[in-house]
């Protein structure tokens, strides 16, 4: 019993705890990860796997979902029912104000509205449950297994919680639409006089990481909260849940996503600048293969030809710590191989490994149309057994002659000699 219980509790703190590269880098977050883009690689986590409240990460999922099931050119007519569930941050929606969708998720992103929100959830799914239904499926569907959404604004809920994990999965899925892109790199938007409104609505995000000059402590040295290279996505503050941000940078070759949680004051972005800087400094992304290599000579069964020449279909990339590169092994895997074959064909593959994990894989392909060797025809074959009758024919022939001209031999010697 007491092994069981000791199996359990190292299950837990493997599923609360991940390894990184880097030593720790004296992060006041609570958790924190360093996602690679292109390849989801981890570079560096910090409890990543540990269930927070994320306050206004949330909208990430209410946008990204308002963008693929809504029309931004939709009106929306707000209802009494938004406004009465409104709370906290909001840009004054009225009952019977008409507003476009695209005002409505750019209010969500860059201003934080809660009313904007509760707003898009009803006209996309008729009801605030209905939405949240679809939110915990989206999240589910893209690999954010331990995230439970109870509304779509993040406001305080006990069993509303995400990870660290979970959220750098859903921004990268999020970062991948253009609108989204689009609209999450601005850190103002004005919405226009509406049926309620006869004044212009000037919105400012509060993700500093886009604009503020204003100085912070990074490792002992003074720098601007802006980070040159950052795109988005999203910042979220409660008293439960503190200082959590979402940042995406891309720059020189580098896609990253970092996430931040539980963190405090302006200490969540020195936090945000200590992990793109350390991505930034420690890893690259390398070409650990190329194109058009070749890789051997592969036998093929029944062809014309005994092998055809193999090659690697595309040059493969790999974001590895930097000098590192070179230490990348390769191993080669042939299929068994039987004509035809078509040039271009996949007939093997190259696995890459580097210090003893496969990073990589990538298609050998056939240089090469190969044809089968051909089945005689029926006339093929009529010829052939013509030809051996012919043979067979003129040997007879040859041994009857033999024959009698031993025989004849034979009587001549019992002629002249006698018996």
């Amino acid at each position: 019993m007491k092994r069981l219980v000791a199996l359990f509790v190292l299950v837990v703190i493997l599923s609360t705890y991940s390894f990184s590269y880097a030593d720790d880098l004296n992060l006041t977050g609570e958790a924190a990860i360093l996602m690679d883009v292109d390849t989801m690689e981890i570079l560096y986590s910090k409890y990543p796997h540990q269930k927070l409240y994320p306050a206004s990460t949330t909208k990430i999922m209410t946008g990204i979902l308002a963008i693929e099931f809504g029309n931004m050119n939709d009106i929306v007519t707000i209802d009494q029912e938004v406004v009465n569930l409104t709370d906290g941050s909001h840009i004054a929606l009225e009952p019977g104000e008409e507003i476009s969708l695209e005002h409505l998720i750019n209010a969500l992103m860059i201003e934080s509205a809660n009313d904007a929100a509760l707003a898009i959830a009803k006209h996309i799914s008729g009801s605030v449950d209905e939405f949240v239904k679809l939110m915990n499926e989206k999240a589910k569907a893209i690999g954010a297994l331990n995230t439970n959404f109870v509304n779509p604004n993040g406001l305080p809920h006990e069993d509303h919680v995400t990870t660290a994990y979970d959220l750098a999965v859903m921004a990268k899925y999020a970062m991948e639409n253009e609108v989204f892109r689009d609209i999450v790199k601005n850190y103002t938007y004005t919405i226009p006089i509406t049926n309620k409104k006869s004044e212009e609505r000037n919105l400012w995000s509060n993700n500093r990481l886009l604009y503020s000059t204003e100085r912070i402590n990074v490792d002992g040295k003074q720098t601007t909260i802006k980070y040159e290279g950052v795109n988005g996505v999203k910042t979220g503050y409660t008293i439960a849940a503190q200082q959590c941000l979402v940042s995406s940078y891309e720059k020189d070759g580098h896609k990253l996503i970092a996430v931040v949680l539980k963190s405090s004051g302006k200490n969540v972005y020195a936090d945000i600048h200590k992990l793109l800087n350390y991505g930034v400094a420690n890893f690259e992304m390398a070409r650990i293969g190329f194109g058009n290599k070749f890789i051997d000579n592969f036998p093929v069964e029944n062809g014309v030809q005994a092998f055809v020449a193999g090659v690697t279909k595309s040059d493969t990339y790999y974001i590895v710590e930097k000098n590192k590169a070179d230490l990348v092994e390769e191993r080669i895997t042939k299929n068994d191989l039987e004509a035809p074959i078509s040039k271009g064909e996949v007939i093997g593959k190259v696995e890459y490994y580097l210090e003893g994990k496969k990073v990589a894989e990538t298609d050998i392909i056939s240089t090469l149309d190969i044809d089968p060797i051909p089945v005689p025809s029926l006339l093929d074959k009529i010829k052939s057994k013509w030809y051996l009758f012919v043979f067979l024919l003129l040997f007879l022939i040859r041994l009857w002659s033999f024959t009698r001209r031993r025989k004849r031999l034979k009587r001549r010697r019992s002629t002249l000699f006698g018996t």
